[in-house]
């Protein structure tokens, strides 16, 4: 019988739970913010612009889908916080400010993953551990994909809403039928789009992700 000393991995898995929940929480913050900035202080006067993540986390799209998407080995990272509550209405902004609002979150999270790639690239350089580095690369990398992931045009993802709120008002309209047609099936709607994006383009997708990376650090430690 061979023994095998789990506790790195163990630990590698809880650090990129915690990693992966505080970084949808991020991405849900940013949408407030923008919000708020834009005119809208619904978020605000919820009590939703806080790093809190108590005030944020969704048990399953927090904490049960990501844990078992991590420890089974999934080729795909995804996981949701609650929704950061708006009201287009308000925007003083009306033609840009829904795009702006919900760009906000993926933007955060590229921003995220440039600025802990930095740190992967030269913290060799500045005298930095490889524990520090190896945080360093899963901050930056989950972030990667989750900026990445949000950007598809898929409802609720944020690249469908960007895209429904900068197109004319005729294709938008569109747009906002499929949306409200999709999101009215519910979680069945996501399970069928997890689903198919893990079969169909995960692997695609997951080498794109690799490949910015790439070029982010330099040299991939993946």
């Amino acid at each position: 019988m061979v023994a095998y000393d789990t506790k790195p991995a163990t630990m590698e898995i809880i650090l990129s739970l915690i990693v992966l929940i505080l970084s949808v929480i991020a991405h849900e913050v940013a949408h407030g913010y923008a919000a708020n900035s834009l005119g809208d202080p619904t978020a605000r006067l919820a009590g939703r612009l806080t790093l809190n993540p108590l005030s944020h986390i969704d048990l399953m799209g927090s904490i049960i889908l990501p844990a078992l998407l991590i420890f089974t080995h999934s080729p795909i990272l995804f996981g949701w916080a609650k929704p950061v509550p708006y009201n287009p209405y308000n925007l003083r902004n009306q033609r840009w400010g829904e795009a702006l609002v919900a760009i906000a979150g993926s933007a955060t999270n590229l921003l995220l993953a440039v600025i802990f790639g930095i740190i992967v690239r030269y913290g060799g350089a500045v005298g930095l551990d490889a524990t520090a580095i190896s945080f360093a690369t899963t901050i930056a990398f989950i972030n990667l994909f989750l900026g990445l992931f949000n950007l598809i045009p898929f409802p609720p993802l944020d690249g469908f809403t960007t895209l429904r709120a900068i197109l004319p008002w005729h294709l938008a309209s569109g747009l906002a039928r499929i949306e409200q047609s999709i999101r009215g099936a519910g979680m069945l709607s996501l399970i069928l789009f997890l689903f198919a994006f893990s079969y169909l383009f995960a692997g695609p997708f997951f080498r794109l992700v690799v490949w910015v990376f790439d070029l982010l650090v330099g040299n991939s430690p993946l």
